[in-house]
């Protein structure tokens, strides 16, 4: 049976003091038996990983992730951060392909592919963001698209590399535009993903990967949104910045 997983990203906000309260209080606020229902993660910006880590170290509620990493194991590239230093410093997960990555610093699905197996070789877990945008959506062609974003930057995994993966959808055409991703259209693409997924590998294979939802989740919606039967849970951004938002949402399931 696939996990249900919520994953917050903080992207580039919070002080390391900031980050530090906010962990300790969504620690203190997720309840013990939470594993049995989602799996947690939260990601930090770069600089707060080995302090975060530190608060997290002797609970098993909470996980750590990073926010983003080099697709090169190491080597001139000022300013990057490798695989290898964020399962250093604590990291379990790591997002790759995130809309804003795309969109800001024009990572390419080639790239991305690049990612995806560094992260892999150093035991990271990657949560595999896709999407589309709001022309995407509205010429249709947007299961094609998203599709495509899986196959040139997934396709070339073996089963058991494939298995290891997280996908997070993003309906960018949702995200900042007034428009509002129903739970019937999360449900729809999340579905068409897993089919596609299922035709280039298995069924099995396909039914036990964790899609999510990174759209707008919020507590208002995060329950419709779960119950759709293809949605595992969400990659959450703006809520995951208050702790009573944020386990609301994974009281959600």
């Amino acid at each position: 049976m696939r996990k249900k997983i919520v994953a917050g990203n903080w992207k580039m906000n919070k002080t390391l003091d900031e980050g530090l309260k906010l962990t300790s209080e969504i620690v203190n606020m997720v309840p013990d038996e939470v594993n049995n229902d989602a799996l947690v993660i939260i990601a930090p910006p770069f600089v707060h990983l080995t302090a975060v880590r530190n608060l997290l170290k002797d609970q098993d509620r909470v996980h750590l992730a990073a926010q983003n990493c080099h697709s090169e194991e190491s080597g001139a590239y000022t300013g990057e951060i490798s695989a290898s230093m964020l399962a250093s410093a604590g990291a379990g997960y790591v997002i790759i392909g995130h809309s804003e990555r795309r969109e800001y610093f024009h990572e390419t699905n080639e790239e991305l592919a690049k990612k995806v197996n560094i992260a892999l070789a150093n035991k990271l877990t990657p949560v595999f963001c896709c999407g589309e945008s709001l022309e995407i959506r509205e010429e249709g062609n947007y299961v094609e698209y998203v599709s495509n974003q899986l196959k040139e930057s997934l396709f070339h995994l073996p089963d058991e590399d494939l298995s290891r993966v997280i996908i997070a959808y993003e309906p960018i055409w949702a995200i900042g535009t007034g428009k509002t991703a129903s739970s019937e259209q999360a449900q729809e693409m999340h579905a068409a993903l897993r089919k596609y997924i299922a035709s280039a590998y298995s069924d099995e294979l396909a039914d036990n990967l964790s899609v999510l939802y990174g759209g707008s989740c919020k507590p208002s919606n995060a329950r419709k949104l779960f119950a759709c039967p293809d949605v595992d849970g969400g990659l959450i951004g703006g809520a995951s910045l208050s702790s009573r938002d944020f386990v609301d949402i994974i009281k959600s399931f």
